[in-house]
C-alpha cells in the first residue's frame, strides 16, 4: 500500500516575509540573485481571510488542505500545531476500528449455563454474557428469551448472573467532565448493557414525559424500556395550557434515583429525555429478566454480577449488525459510546485485554502503519470527550488520505455525515450546515464540538471536480467560529481554477446556530 507524502505549494510563506522584512539589514553580495518572491495563491488568499475572523482573536486554529490523490499541500495554516479535536478523534478510533475488527466484525451476547436442564427446569444459575453490544437493544434480550423457551426451559433455581468482564471496570474516560456524566453521550461502557432505541445511545434510558389530565396533575412518566433499577422521584406538574416547559430531569450521582422537577403545560404533547444508567451491567440483566418472565421463564433467585465459568456451556447467542453497518449510527450521529466500546473491543480483540490503554494502543499503531507521524499526537479515548486528546491537521489529513487505499473505504466514507442532506442517517451532523450550496451532498466530514472547541475534517470536491481533503481544528474561542467552517467547506467546493470564485462570507453559509453542539438532538 502506497502513502502520499506531504508536498507543499504554499511552503515558506511566512518564512519568506521575514526574509523580506530584514533584507534591509543584510548587505547583498554584488551579483547574488535576490530570491524569488513566494507566490500566494488566490485560494490561499481567500483561506487566509477567512481565517482573520475576529472570533479568532486570542484563540488557536489549524487549517490544512490537501490534494486527494497527488498529496500536494494547497493551504496550511498551523498544520503542525497540536489542537484539541473533540469527535475528530473518531476518525481514528473508526478507521482502525474497520482495519482491526473488520467490517464483518459482530459483537455477540450469550446465555450460558453449567448445571442441567430437567423437566424444564435449569438446576442452577444462568448466565448472562455480554461481549461489547452497543446496539443491544430490549428486543435482543427478549429473542435470547424466546431461544430459552423454544428450549424448553420454564424455571431457573438459581441465580441470574450477569457478566461483563469482557471489558475492564472503568466505566468512564480519562478527564471525561463530571457535569458531563447524567448526559446520553457520557454513558458508562460495559460489555454488557443495553440501548433504548435506534439511534443506539448505550447505557442509557428515556424518560417519557406528558401533561396529566388537569391543570396541577402529576406528570406523566414512562420509562424506555421498563424497568426496575432506575427509580423516578418526581414533583413535577401540569401547568396551565401555554404555559412554558421547565421539565428537568437529573440522576443523582452513584445512584439511578432520578429526580423530575417543574411543570409540563396542558396543551404539551409527548416529550423524551435520555439519562445514563448507573452500572448499566445490571440494567441489562433487569431487562432480560423481564423478558424471562415474559416468555413464562421464572429465576428464582437474585440478579448478581460474577464472570462465568470457563467450562459453561452456550443456551443462546444474539448477534449484532457487523461493524461496517454500525459505522452509520456511529460516524452520523457522533457516538461517543460506539467509540469507546469499538477501542475496548480492540483492546480484548487484539490483545485480549478490554481496556482503554491496550485498545488505544491498537488505535494508534494502527494510524502509524499508515503513515500517521504518531510521535506527534495523544490519544486518551476513542470519541473525543477527553481534554487530553491532542492531533494536528496535518495528522488528520494523512490519515484521511491513507483511508481512501484501505479495501473497506467506500463503507466508511458513506458512513460519514453529508453536508446538507436532510435525512437524519445520510447527513448526520452535517445535515443543518451547507444546505443548497455547493458543498450540500458533496462535502462528507466528521464534525467535533465541546466546549471552546470546534472541528470539521473530511473530503470534498472543487467545482473542477479535483478531490480534497481538510482539516479545520479551532480551540478556545468565546464565540463559535462554525460558520466559518462551513464557510471553508463552501469554498473548497466552489473553488475552480478556470475563473475567480467570489469572496466567501461566513455568515452567507451560515445554515445551522453556531451554539448547536453536535450531541443536541434536535440539531
Amino acid at each position: 500500500m502506497k502513502y502520499l507524502p506531504r508536498v507543499s505549494s504554499r511552503g515558506l510563506v511566512a518564512v519568506a516575509a521575514a526574509v523580506a522584512a530584514t533584507a534591509g539589514l543584510v548587505t547583498q553580495s554584488v551579483g547574488a540573485t535576490a530570491p524569488a518572491a513566494v507566490q500566494v495563491t488566490p485560494l490561499q488568499q481567500q483561506l487566509d481571510t477567512l481565517l482573520q475572523d475576529p472570533r479568532y482573536d486570542g484563540s488557536q486554529v489549524g487549517l490544512v488542505v490537501r490534494d486527494v490523490t497527488t498529496g500536494e499541500t494547497l493551504y496550511d495554516h498551523n498544520g503542525s500545531t497540536r489542537l484539541l479535536p473533540a469527535s475528530n478523534t473518531k476518525l481514528f478510533s473508526s478507521t482502525a476500528a474497520m482495519h482491526t475488527l473488520g467490517p464483518d466484525f459482530r459483537f455477540h451476547t450469550d446465555v450460558l449455563a453449567t448445571a442441567a436442564v430437567q423437566q424444564g427446569k435449569l438446576r442452577g444459575n444462568l448466565y448472562l454474557k455480554g461481549f461489547g453490544d452497543p446496539t443491544a437493544l430490549e428486543s435482543d434480550y427478549v429473542a435470547l428469551a424466546k431461544q430459552l423457551a423454544t428450549a424448553g426451559i420454564r424455571r431457573v433455581d438459581g441465580d441470574l448472573v450477569a457478566d461483563d468482564t469482557y471489558f475492564d471496570k472503568v466505566r468512564l474516560g480519562d478527564s471525561w467532565a463530571w457535569d458531563d456524566e447524567p448526559f446520553y453521550y457520557s454513558a458508562q461502557i460495559s460489555a454488557l448493557t443495553l440501548a433504548p432505541n435506534t439511534d443506539y445511545d448505550s447505557g442509557t434510558a428515556i424518560v417519557e414525559s406528558l401533561p396529566g389530565a388537569t391543570v396541577g396533575a402529576p406528570v406523566k412518566l414512562n420509562l424506555v424500556p421498563p424497568n426496575d433499577v432506575i427509580k423516578l422521584v418526581s414533583t413535577a406538574k401540569t401547568g396551565a395550557a401555554g404555559s412554558d416547559n421547565t421539565l428537568t430531569i437529573e440522576r443523582d450521582h452513584g445512584t439511578n434515583v432520578v429526580h423530575v422537577t417543574g411543570s409540563v403545560p396542558a396543551d404539551d404533547t409527548l416529550s423524551q429525555e435520555w439519562v445514563t444508567v448507573w452500572e448499566p451491567t445490571l440494567y441489562a440483566a433487569d431487562v432480560f429478566r423481564r423478558a424471562l418472565t415474559a416468555q413464562g421463564i421464572r429465576v428464582d433467585g437474585h440478579i448478581r454480577t460474577s464472570a462465568a465459568p470457563a467450562a459453561a456451556r452456550r443456551l443462546a447467542r444474539d448477534e449484532s449488525m457487523t461493524v461496517g453497518e454500525l459505522m452509520t449510527p456511529f460516524l452520523k450521529l457522533s457516538n461517543n459510546m460506539h467509540a469507546e466500546t469499538l477501542v475496548k473491543a480492540m483492546g480484548a480483540v487484539a490483545a485480549a485485554d478490554g481496556s482503554w490503554p491496550a485498545g488505544l494502543n491498537v488505535v494508534t499503531q494502527y494510524a502509524q502503519s499508515v503513515g500517521v507521524d504518531t510521535s506527534t499526537i495523544r490519544l486518551s479515548d476513542g470519541s473525543g470527550l477527553s481534554r487530553k486528546v491532542n492531533v494536528t491537521a496535518d495528522s488528520v489529513t494523512d490519515l484521511l488520505i491513507a483511508a481512501q487505499h484501505e479495501p473497506w473505504f467506500q463503507q466508511w466514507y458513506d458512513a460519514l455525515p453529508i453536508a446538507g442532506n436532510p435525512n437524519r442517517f445520510v447527513g448526520g451532523t452535517l445535515r443543518n450546515r451547507m444546505a443548497n450550496t455547493p458543498a450540500a451532498n458533496n462535502l462528507h466530514g466528521k464534525t467535533g464540538s465541546l466546549t471552546g472547541v470546534t472541528a470539521l475534517s473530511g473530503y470534498v470536491s472543487t467545482k473542477d471536480g479535483r478531490k480534497l481533503v481538510f482539516s479545520m481544528l479551532s480551540n478556545n474561542y468565546l464565540t463559535s467560529p462554525r460558520s466559518v467552517e462551513d464557510a471553508v467547506g463552501v469554498l473548497l467546493a466552489s473553488w475552480t481554477d478556470q475563473a475567480p470564485v467570489a469572496a466567501m462570507k461566513p455568515d452567507l453559509a451560515r445554515t445551522a446556530a453556531d451554539n448547536c453542539g453536535e450531541w443536541v438532538k434536535a440539531c
